[in-house]
């Protein structure tokens, strides 16, 4: 993952299918990931709607965020 002066983390997901429905079911509503540098960022898992797939949804992910902090926007990059 790396870190852009934009607010912005590239990150690389794989999530399953098993585990994207425990989030459509509501025990889960965030996403956690841990970036290179040690970092944590949380988003919301809505947010991976357009990117499931059978498998669930794997890829490389670039997430913007606000000058708040505030999640703005998730596009895949690979």
């Amino acid at each position: 993952m790396t870190v852009s002066e934009a607010r912005e983390l590239d990150v690389d997901l794989a999530i399953d299918s098993e585990e994207l429905l425990a989030m459509y079911r509501g025990a889960a509503r965030e996403v956690i990931a841990r970036a290179a540098d040690g970092r944590v960022v949380r988003f919301p898992a809505i947010v991976l709607r357009p990117f499931v797939d059978s498998r669930g949804v794997h890829g490389s992910f670039r997430i913007r965020f606000g000058a708040d902090n505030r999640f703005r926007g998730i596009v895949r990059i690979d």
